[in-house]
C-alpha cells in the first residue's frame, strides 16, 4: 500500500507558502491506519523500547497505538504547563525564539529504553529536544521515528540517534 495516497497536501496552511501534510485522511482509513502502524512497529521493534514517547500533539496519534502494538508503555512530551504533577523541562532554540518541552518527573526510570515518535520530522529541533530531555531524566534513547519526513529540510542531520520514517517528501 502506498501510504502517500492516504496523506492529503493542503496548500497555504497554516500560512501562505506552506504545504501541510494532513494525516487525518490516513487516520480515518482503517486499512491505511493499520498498515502504517504495522510498518512503524516493524521499524521501531528492532530498538527494543521499554517506552514510546510521543511529541505533542499529533505525535501522540502515532506513539500511543504504536506502544500498544509493541507492548510498551507510552509517555507524553508536551509543551510547557500541559502536564499535571511535577515536571522536568528543557528549553530549546527555534528559528526565531525559544520553546520548551516537558515530561512528568516520574515518567521514566533510569536506563529505560525510550524511542521518540512524532508524526512529522521537519527541521528536527523538537525531535532532538525531546531526545535531550529524555536523556536528562535518565532514559536511553536508541532511536526516533516519524510517519513523515520532509527530507528537503534536512532535519535528520540534527538528530543524533538513528531516525526512521515511513514516508518522505523531497519538496
Amino acid at each position: 500500500m502506498d501510504l502517500k495516497e492516504h496523506i492529503r497536501g493542503i496548500p497555504d496552511f497554516p500560512k501562505p507558502g506552506i504545504l501541510f501534510y494532513d494525516i487525518s485522511t490516513l487516520l480515518r482509513d482503517a486499512d491505511a491506519w493499520q498498515v502504517a502502524m504495522g510498518r512503524m512497529a516493524r521499524m521501531v521493534r528492532q530498538y527494543q523500547p521499554d517506552l514510546i514517547a510521543g511529541i505533542e500533539s499529533r505525535g501522540f496519534l502515532m506513539a500511543a497505538p504504536l506502544a500498544l502494538k509493541l507492548g510498551c508503555g507510552f509517555i507524553m512530551i508536551r509543551k510547557r504547563g500541559k502536564l499535571p504533577g511535577e515536571t522536568i523541562g528543557l528549553n530549546y532554540a527555534l528559528e526565531y525564539g525559544e520553546d520548551r518541552v516537558e515530561v512528568q518527573a516520574d515518567a521514566v526510570h533510569a536506563g529505560q529504553r525510550v524511542v521518540v515518535v512524532d508524526d512529522l520530522l521537519a527541521t528536527g529541533g523538537t525531535m532532538q529536544a525531546g531526545i535531550n530531555l529524555l536523556r536528562n531524566v535518565g532514559a536511553v534513547v536508541p532511536a526516533a521515528a516519524a510517519l513523515i519526513e520532509l527530507t528537503f529540510l534536512n532535519g535528520r542531520s540534527r538528530i543524533d540517534v538513528p531516525c526512521e520514517a515511513l514516508v518522505s517528501y523531497d519538496a
